[in-house]
C-alpha cells in the first residue's frame, strides 16, 4: 500500500489504543470538519475502526521489511522476525493492482496451496485418478478368484465330478486326496466342482453342502472341529426359524379350519404346538464352540451333534492338509474318516488337498487306507499353457489393447521357469499392470514385466529378512559387512567374530560359535546365503559363506530394526580389522 503518512502521524499511528480511547466522540468528529486532510489519520487511531490494526500491521510490515533488507546487504544475521510471512507466500492483489482490499489478503494457507489454476480443489488422489486405468477386474488375477473356466484341468475337473456325483443321489463320496505343487490349480479346481456341485444340489433340491478349511490357518484338531460345528450350528439355527416360521403359520391357519392338518404328519394342533416347543428346546440347548476352552471330546461332541442334525450329505475339504498332520497329527483325519459308521442321518466325505507327495508317509495305516480311496494328481503347467491362462484371464481383466504383444509370454516363461506356477505368473501379470498403472502408461510393456519380476523377488527377500529373530538378523549383518569390506569365501570364525563384536555394540546376549553356526545352516536353508561346507586338510572342515540376495536392501531392512538401528557404528571397526 502508499504510506504517505509522516514520520510524526507513524509514530502518533503506533500509540497503545489507550490513547485514542480516551478521545470523546465530539472531539473526533470536530477533528474532521477543521482538518479534512487528517482524516486518514484521525480514523487509523481510532479504535472503533477495525481497518486500524490492519493499516498499522501494513505499515509496520513495510518497515521490518526495509530493516531486514538493509540489514541483509550490509551483511548481517537475518533472524526469524525478520521474516514477512505474507512477502514470502507472495505480494497482495492490493499491491498488485494498486487498490487496498483487506478481503483479497485474508487468504489460508491451505488454500492457496491446494488451489489450481481454474479454481477447483485439488485433493492429494486426483492427479492420481486423471490417468485413463488400464485394468478392468484386478480381482481375476488375484488367486482367490476362482475362473469359471479352467484351462487345462479339464480331465482333473471330470475325475472329481465323477466322484462326488454320488453325493447328489444321497450316498457318500469316496474320500479324495489331491497333489500337486504350489500354483497347478489345485485348489482353484477343487472350488470350481465345489460350486457346480452346491448349486447342482440347488437345482434337485438335493440336501448337499460343501465346508471348505485352510489347514495352514485352522492347524490344530480343536480349531479344525470347532469351525466346523459352528458353521453347522449357524445352519442349524436358519433351519429352525424356517421350520418355527412354517409351524406358527399353519397352527394360525389350523385355528379357523383343521383342513390345513390334512397335507402334513400332524393330526392335531397340540402335534403342532408339541414340534414347535421342541424345536424351540433344539435351539435353546445349541452353543457356539469357543475357540479355545473346551475338552476336545466336547468339542467333537457337539460338531457331531450338530452335523447330524438334519439330513445331508457333506462334503468337507481340507487345504493344505499335510499343515494339519504336521501340527496335530492324523487324530482329526482319523476321527472324520470313521464318523460315517455312527451317523444317523447325515454323511461325510473328506476332500484333502496337499503340496507333499510324500505325506501320507506319516500317517496310521488305518488313516491312509479310509483316506486315500481316490488319488488325483495335479502335474505343473508348462509355458505354453501358462500363456493360455494368463491370456484367458486378461481378456477380463485387461481393458482392450492394454497389454502388448510379449507381456504374457515373457510372464509364462518366468513362471515356467519356476515349475510352472500359474499363481506365480499371475501375480506377475498383475504386478507388471500396477507398475504402468503407477507410472500413468497406457500400455503394459516388457520393462514393467521385468520391474515386477525384480519387485517380486525383492519383496519376497524383505519379509524374509524382516522376521527374522534378533539373533539370525546380528549374524546376518556381520556377512554382510565381511562382504561389503572386500571378503570372498567368509569363513564361519570371520562370522563369528564379527557377530561378538556387534552384540557389545547392542548389548545383546552373545550365543557360541556352534549355535552361530546353526543360525547361518538356517539363513542357508531360507536362501539368504549360500553356505558350502569345504575341507582344509589337516585343518579341519569349515563352511564358506557367501550372500544370496541384494546387499544393499538388505541392509536397509535390517537397520530398520529398531535394535539394529545404530549397529552402524561398528562397521568402521570391522574395516580397520581388515587394514590391518
Amino acid at each position: 500500500m502508499d504510506d504517505d503518512t509522516p514520520t510524526s502521524d507513524r509514530d502518533e499511528e503506533s500509540r497503545p489504543p489507550e490513547d485514542s480511547a480516551t478521545d470523546s466522540p465530539q472531539s473526533t468528529e470536530a477533528s474532521r470538519e477543521t482538518d479534512r486532510p487528517e482524516t486518514d489519520t484521525a480514523d487509523a487511531s481510532d479504535s472503533s475502526d477495525p481497518s486500524s490494526s490492519s493499516d498499522t500491521s501494513d505499515a509496520s510490515d513495510a518497515s521490518d521489511a526495509s530493516d531486514a533488507s538493509e540489514r541483509a546487504e550490509s551483511g548481517e544475521a537475518v533472524t526469524a522476525e525478520d521474516i514477512d510471512i505474507r512477502e514470502s507466500i507472495g505480494p497482495s492483489d492490493a499491491e498488485d493492482g494498486g487498490v487496498e482490499d483487506d478481503a483479497s489478503t485474508d487468504v489460508s494457507l491451505d488454500e492457496v496451496v491446494l488451489e489450481d489454476d481454474d479454481g477447483d480443489s485439488r485433493g492429494l488422489f486426483d492427479d492420481l485418478l486423471s490417468g485413463e486405468p488400464i485394468f478392468e477386474n484386478k480381482e481375476v488375477l488375484r488367486p482367490s478368484y476362482t475362473p469359471h473356466e479352467l484351462p487345462h484341468r479339464t480331465e482333473q475337473i471330470n475325475q472329481m465330478a465323477t466322484i462326488l456325483v454320488s453325493a447328489l443321489r444321497g450316498e457318500t463320496p469316496s474320500n479324495i486326496l489331491i497333489y500337486g505343487k504350489t500354483g497347478t490349480g489345485k485348489t482353484a479346481s477343487a472350488k470350481f466342482v465345489s460350486q457346480e456341485l452346491e448349486s447342482t444340489s440347488q437345482k434337485y433340491d438335493v440336501p448337499c453342502e460343501v465346508e471348505y478349511i485352510n489347514c495352514e490357518v485352522t492347524d490344530t484338531q480343536y480349531r479344525v472341529l470347532a469351525q466346523l460345528a459352528n458353521k453347522f450350528i449357524e445352519k442349524n439355527f436358519d433351519i429352525i426359524e424356517n421350520r418355527l416360521d412354517r409351524l406358527e403359520d399353519l397352527r394360525t391357519r389350523v385355528g379357523e379350519s383343521p383342513a390345513p392338518l390334512e397335507d402334513t404328519s400332524f393330526d392335531s394342533v397340540e402335534a403342532v404346538e408339541e414340534r414347535i416347543e421342541q424345536l424351540e428346546t433344539d435351539r435353546e440347548e445349541m452353543e457356539t464352540v469357543p475357540m479355545t476352552g473346551w475338552p476336545t471330546d466336547r468339542v467333537y461332541s457337539t460338531f457331531f451333534d450338530a452335523v447330524d442334525y438334519n439330513e445331508r450329505v457333506v462334503v468337507i475339504m481340507l487345504d493344505e492338509i499335510d499343515k494339519l498332520v504336521e501340527k496335530s497329527g492324523d487324530d482329526t483325519l482319523y476321527n472324520l474318516s470313521r464318523m460315517n459308521s455312527e451317523l444317523s442321518n447325515s454323511r461325510i466325505s473328506i476332500m484333502g488337498i496337499s503340496n507333499d507327495l510324500k505325506f501320507t508317509d506319516f500317517l496310521d495305516p488305518r488313516v491312509k487306507s479310509s483316506l486315500g480311496e481316490e488319488e488325483i494328481v495335479f502335474p505343473p503347467y508348462d509355458a505354453n499353457q501358462l500363456r493360455d491362462i494368463l491370456q484367458h484371464r486378461a481378456d477380463v481383466a485387461f481393458k482392450g489393447g492394454a497389454l502388448t504383444d510379449d507381456v504374457i509370454p515373457l510372464c509364462a516363461a518366468f513362471a515356467a521357469q519356476e515349475h510352472g506356477d500359474a499363481r506365480r505368473a499371475l501375480d506377475l501379470l498383475r504386478t507388471a499392470g500396477e507398475l504402468a498403472e503407477r507410472g500413468q502408461a497406457d500400455t503394459v510393456e516388457e520393462a514393467h514385466v521385468r520391474q515386477a519380476q525384480d519387485k517380486i523377488e525383492l519383496d519376497r527377500v524383505v519379509e524374509v529378512v524382516r522376521t527374522l529373530p534378533t539373533q539370525s538378523k546380528i549374524v546376518l549383518f556381520a556377512i554382510i559387512l565381511l562382504e561389503k569390506n572386500g571378503v570372498r569365501n567368509i569363513n564361519t570364525g570371520e562370522v563369528f567374530n564379527i557377530y561378538k563384536r556387534l552384540c557389545e555394540e547392542i548389548d545383546a546376549d552373545i550365543l557360541t560359535q556352534r549355535r552361530v553356526t546353526d543360525l547361518i545352516s538356517e539363513l542357508d536353508m531360507l536362501g539368504i546365503v549360500n553356505a558350502v561346507v569345504v575341507s582344509k586338510g589337516r585343518y579341519g572342515r569349515t563352511k564358506e559363506i557367501s550372500l544370496s540376495v541384494p546387499i544393499d536392501e538388505t541392509e536397509a531392512v535390517l537397520l530398520s530394526d529398531s535394535r539394529l538401528g545404530d549397529i552402524e557404528n561398528a562397521q568402521p571397526f570391522v574395516q580397520a580389522r581388515f587394514d590391518n
